[in-house]
């Protein structure tokens, strides 16, 4: 089943992170009629209309596959694609971020209607069970890390998720940095002896943290390079490695602050509530991380009920999409499929 010319998707789902974009076109029963995927959302560092026109890439590859023609960069000629674009954004974390996107998504004309959450939500909504009232925390941890709390009645607690600026920690990138910092003291005898102080350097074809420093001070290693030291890390401390573990616990220790927190300030720390988990960290299956989130939480938040959300975050864009729309279950149901 594919979009022709003339005709509109009931929704334009769209997930966007700090590494990809994800567009999907979904039918009012649920179909899923194109996809398309495209960079990194940026908003903060490349300006809102440049982010934009990432996300107008992933919308042009989903309207191609759906079979649409005359699709412009700027715009849909001759009306929308889509009957509502549901948006969720990476960093986009402030009300005011929020009305700049808002405005500016309007603009492209993709849809009737828009909304844009934070990327948060989306994985909240992906991690809710079939007809469940929209009550819950997420946590995501990819490149970054945020958490939002809803409740049915609209009432939702967030977090600034502006990185340590407002005392965040950890994520991909976050991990990453503190393997170099451990690996770096370990090896100039300030820190702990660790493995990282091999291992890191030799991600890079180099024998010393010195030659690594150097190069991402000089600029013959680029800083990208080194912000994808995570998996490294896990294979350390999954070897038994003292330091690397006590990074790892610390990312969960972080994971169910997060969400101890927005469940306290949502009343919901006594009550039988899913925290829904999600992102390239959370979902990569660490077994440290896993059983140490788990263990605290159930000490913190006895009743909460931890889910690993594995499918694509767009996803959750596109069940808020066909909330929306006011779709049944069985159109909800066919979206999670082709996804699950």
């Amino acid at each position: 089943m594919g979009l022709s010319p003339g005709r509109t998707a009931a929704v334009l789902a769209i997930d966007a992170g700090n590494s990809k974009t994800d567009a999907a076109l979904v039918a009012a029963d649920g179909t899923v009629l194109g996809q398309g995927r495209s960079g990194g959302f940026r908003p903060p560092a490349a300006g809102v209309a440049a982010a934009v026109d990432v996300l107008a890439e992933a919308v042009a590859g989903a309207v191609r596959q759906a079979g649409a023609a005359d699709f412009g960069g700027t715009g849909v000629r001759g009306g929308p694609v889509a009957a509502h674009v549901s948006a969720c954004l990476a960093n986009v974390d402030l009300p005011v971020e929020e009305r700049a996107l808002l405005a500016a998504l309007r603009a492209r004309g993709w849809g009737r209607t828009v909304a844009v959450h934070n990327d948060t939500f989306a994985l909240l909504r992906a991690g809710l069970p079939p007809g469940a009232q929209p009550r819950g925390v997420a946590v995501v941890c990819g490149a970054g890390i945020n958490c939002a709390g809803l409740l049915p009645d609209g009432r939702t607690h967030r977090f600034l998720a502006l990185g340590k600026l407002s005392g965040d920690w950890g994520g991909g990138a976050g991990l990453a940095a503190e393997a170099i910092w451990y690996a770096a003291r370990a090896e100039d005898g300030r820190g702990e002896p660790t493995a990282l102080a091999t291992e890191v350097p030799a991600q890079f074809g180099l024998g010393t943290m010195a030659e690594l420093i150097e190069g991402v001070h000089l600029g013959t290693v680029p800083v990208a390079r080194t912000q994808r030291l995570a998996p490294l890390l896990f294979a350390v401390a999954a070897g038994g490695d003292p330091v690397a573990r006590s990074i790892v616990d610390r990312q969960a220790d972080e994971v169910v602050a997060l969400a101890a927190v927005a469940l306290e300030r949502l009343d919901l720390l006594d009550e039988e509530v899913p925290v829904v988990l999600g992102g390239s960290v959370l979902a990569a299956g660490h077994a440290q991380l896993d059983d140490r989130i788990r263990m605290l939480l159930t000490a913190r938040a006895p009743k909460a009920v931890p889910r690993v959300v594995t499918a694509a975050p767009v996803l959750g864009a596109a069940l808020l999409g066909l909330d929306r729309a006011g779709a049944p279950e069985e159109a909800k149901s066919r979206t999670r499929a082709f996804y699950d």
